[in-house]
């Protein structure tokens, strides 16, 4: 009997694709799911975390460049795009948002299994991935971007969101002004620690009791900010 790798999510909206590679991949001795598009694969990965996905670029609802992105707020399960777009630029795109492997259609079976085992042999888990992050009355539902205190959606804007899940994605280690000024600004900005401050003070306003007495979203003086999860 073949051994189980786990799950793997195929996410392509051509049926034929799906049928194909199935069986091979079953019979490699994965439990293969598929998503047609774009949301129902996020909602499944949410649901039911996979080992690998494997993604098409051309989705009918958004992009597969933006699934890689979302996915990279909150997991780090290796990604292969299986794709009939074969421009460089397409590449080296889904690459730099985080996609581990790029594989050109039509491809043989021989081949993305290949790929599947370099990439289950090659990705370090850096943090956990779970959907959700939840410390005292503050819960963070990745997926769906949500953020929650005491049970109540709380609203951010983008640069408040991009903020805490940096923080929440190293949750109880020490995040740098610069790491949290390329994750918020990118690397190609005049942005320095003072835009870091008031982003910080803005988001403290909407999560924190006493904002002056952050319990949650903690200084660590001179270097940056620490997301407390311990008691």
């Amino acid at each position: 009997m073949t051994a189980s790798l786990g799950r793997l999510l195929i996410v392509d909206d051509e049926p034929q694709i799906v049928r194909a590679l199935t069986p091979a991949l079953a019979a490699a001795g994965f439990a293969v799911t598929a998503a047609e598009d774009g949301e129902g694969a996020l909602a499944q990965l949410a649901s039911e975390p996979s080992e690998v996905v494997i993604l098409d670029l051309g989705l009918p609802d958004i992009d597969g460049k933006e699934v890689i992105q979302r996915i990279r707020e909150w997991s780090d399960a290796p990604i292969i795009v299986l794709s009939a777009r074969d421009l460089e630029a397409e590449k080296i795109a889904a690459l730099d948002l985080g996609a581990d492997d790029f594989v050109n259609k039509p491809v043989g079976v021989g081949e993305l299994l290949a790929r599947i085992r370099a990439v289950m042999r090659g990705r370090e888990r850096r943090f956990s991935a779970q959907p959700r992050f939840v410390f005292g009355e503050l819960e963070i539902n990745f997926p769906a971007r949500r953020v929650m205190i005491q049970g109540e959606e709380v609203r951010l804007t983008p640069r408040e969101y991009q903020l805490l899940r940096i923080l929440a994605s190293h949750a109880g280690q020490v995040v740098t002004h610069r790491q949290i000024i390329t994750a918020v600004w990118g690397s190609e900005t005049n942005a320095d620690a003072q835009f870091v401050r008031v982003l910080m003070a803005q988001l403290r306003q909407k999560l924190e009791a006493e904002p002056s007495s952050p319990e949650l979203l903690m200084t660590e003086p001179g270097i940056g900010y620490r997301l407390r999860c311990e008691e």
